[in-house]
């Protein structure tokens, strides 16, 4: 437990303060090594059921917050904490992104099912069937054309893409994914090749998971939904080999998708070579990869090990106050289903200039909600202790 303790110990002590609040602990986390965080969180296994359930409840949120997040969905990490866990909308909402966010948690369970198999092969009935469940139905997409006229195309759910797809990278360059003809034998080569490689275990899971990302992504079979379903995908394999699942946070998207463009730069662009790149050849994002998973898998460490009045949590960020008012407040407001100002200045003993800016800092931080009732609050961060 030593060794764990001062991991956490080490990183609290070298955080930047930004009062009244002190975060982004991973800072200095880019010196230390995944064999590190590995070694520390095999000392914490196994698991507690309420250690197990602690995370399952946190990654629920962090993961289809971040990954939807990054592909434009608006709803909010408090409604969709709300949402996931609760099963209710709260505020206003995009209709299609409260059934995007829900499709995406039930597509998480099917990962988290099929990872029990671990003697199953992975197949592509199973890439294409967790498609079908992250986008529910076949829909049509509208777009106007120069001159007024418009165009339609139908995206297809769990059926590989009917017409080619590319992107415009961030530097004004058009990037071209396989074609439509080319998928279906590319996808096979994937899936074989990851099988087969899973078997000789020359690679390790994260070079696995880093590989399969960089080859899926490459191919970019479906009209929609890749980068969701290569993000799930990347928790199929980790947590099928015993290492924990990982959060890409929306918040470090231009890193993520910077790792991306590096190493198509050394690959190429032709889409059968990138389907077919070696790990050496994606070095960029190899690099990019293993410092991700060594932040994921300190932040489980630390979120675990550390027990801390004023220390909580949220989307991924070690949040410790530098007062004790802070904590004792976002106390009250769960344990007390009606809490006033008035009642607040009371139990913090402040007056009621302290009291306001004490609130008006959280909700800023976007930490806590006011409920629907009067005098009722909503907390999204969560409590060390």
């Amino acid at each position: 437990m030593a060794v764990l303790w001062n991991i956490c110990i080490f990183a609290a002590k070298k955080v930047a303060v930004w009062p009244p609040f002190m975060q982004n602990i991973f800072e200095i986390m880019r010196y230390l090594t995944l064999e590190k965080a590995l070694e520390a969180w095999q000392q914490l296994q196994p698991l507690t059921e309420d250690d197990r359930n602690r995370l399952s409840r946190r990654f629920t949120v962090d993961f289809n917050y971040n990954s939807n997040h990054i592909e434009g969905n608006t709803l909010t990490y408090g409604q969709t904490e709300i949402l996931l866990l609760f099963g209710k909308v709260i505020g206003e909402a995009n209709v299609k992104d409260v059934q995007d966010m829900t499709a995406s948690n039930v597509a998480l369970k099917m990962v988290n099912e099929e990872i029990q198999l671990k003697k199953m092969p992975l197949t592509q009935h199973f890439i294409r069937t967790l498609h079908r469940t992250l986008l529910r139905e076949d829909y049509t997409v509208w777009r106007n054309l120069p001159g007024g006229a418009q165009t339609s195309y139908t995206v297809h759910a769990g059926q590989y893409k009917t017409r080619p797809n590319s992107v415009i990278t961030r530097y004004g360059d058009r990037f071209d994914y396989a074609s439509p003809e080319e998928t279906p034998a590319l996808m096979t080569d994937l899936v074989d090749w990851y099988n087969q490689a899973e078997q000789e275990g020359k690679l390790s899971p994260v070079e696995l998971a880093a590989l399969f990302h960089y080859r899926y992504i490459r191919i970019h079979p479906f009209e929609d939904g890749n980068g969701r379903i290569a993000r799930l995908m990347v928790n199929f394999i980790l947590a099928r080999h015993g290492y924990p699942m990982i959060v890409v946070r929306s918040r470090n998207k231009s890193e993520y998708l910077e790792a991306l463009h590096s190493a198509d730069l050394v690959v190429g662009s032709e889409p059968s070579k990138g389907a077919h790149a070696s790990l050496q050849e994606i070095g960029p994002f190899m690099k990019y990869f293993r410092s991700l998973v060594a932040r994921e898998v300190y932040t489980d460490v630390c979120f675990l090990t550390e027990s801390d009045e004023r220390l909580w949590w949220y989307d991924g960020e070690r949040v410790e106050f530098r007062t004790a008012n802070y904590p004792h407040l976002l106390q009250l407001m769960l344990s007390e289903p009606v809490l006033t100002l008035e009642d607040m200045q009371k139990r913090l003993g402040v007056n009621m200039s302290a009291v306001k800016k004490l609130v008006a800092q959280l909700l800023n931080k976007h930490y806590i909600e006011r409920g629907t009732a009067e005098g009722s609050w909503r907390v999204f961060l969560t409590p060390s202790v």
